[in-house]
């Protein structure tokens, strides 16, 4: 009996364990102002968390937001090395977002992006060049309606650091903002845009390496 009862004890004990371990509050990560807290590797943009917009001058009143929903990304990233770090990027232009209602469908028209003969806009670096610890630029070829210039971004480390798993895994991350600003006219873009357009991101890299 005494065997019985010291085993039923032992099996409280252990379930009494194994319960708090399974109630024990999860750690979220957070970011850290340091880029050599994200391991080399390859990352890739993460769809959930990107804004890319673009700010246009409304003839002299405000700037008009548009936003671009689907963008793709691959990061070779080395911290030990920044400068050899290298970037492509592609945006859909089809998927410009406006508040006004039937004005993406226009902007993706001939008239101005002519997204069906050019689907794509695309940045590929040319040089990355570290500033100070969490500022540097991002020198590239910038391809919009079939046409290449060179652009630079001023890009701001966010954070970085070891993530977490919450559906696409999320080993280590980068997360950045950054700007630029292009002339509308070098890319043949519709005489109505004469002033320089902005162009701005905030964006998280991910590495599924643990």
């Amino acid at each position: 009996m005494k065997k019985i009862l010291l085993g039923l004890a032992l099996s409280q004990i252990l379930a009494a364990g194994a319960f708090a371990q399974a109630t024990k509050p999860m750690v979220l990560p957070h970011g850290q102002k340091d880029y050599k807290l994200a391991i080399a590797g390859t990352y890739t943009l993460d769809p959930n968390h990107v804004g890319v917009v673009a700010r246009v001058p409304h003839m002299g009143f405000s700037l008009s937001v548009f936003r671009f929903g689907t963008v793709k990304a691959t990061l070779n990233w080395d911290p030990a090395a920044p400068e050899k770090s290298k970037l492509t990027a592609t945006v859909q232009t089809s998927s410009i977002e406006s508040n006004v209602v039937g004005f993406p469908e226009e902007l993706a028209g001939p008239e101005y992006l002519k997204s069906a003969t050019y689907p794509e806009a695309t940045f590929v670096s040319t040089a990355f060049r570290k500033t100070d610890a969490t500022h540097g630029k991002v020198d590239g070829q910038f391809t919009l309606l079939g046409k290449t210039m060179p652009i630079s971004f001023d890009v701001t480390l966010v954070g970085a650091g070891p993530g977490f798993t919450g559906g696409p895994a999320m080993g280590h991350v980068i997360g950045i903002h950054a700007e630029t600003a292009i002339n509308p006219q070098q890319f043949g873009v519709s005489p109505f845009f004469v002033e320089p357009i902005q162009l701005v991101i905030d964006t998280e890299f991910d590495n599924a390496a643990k």
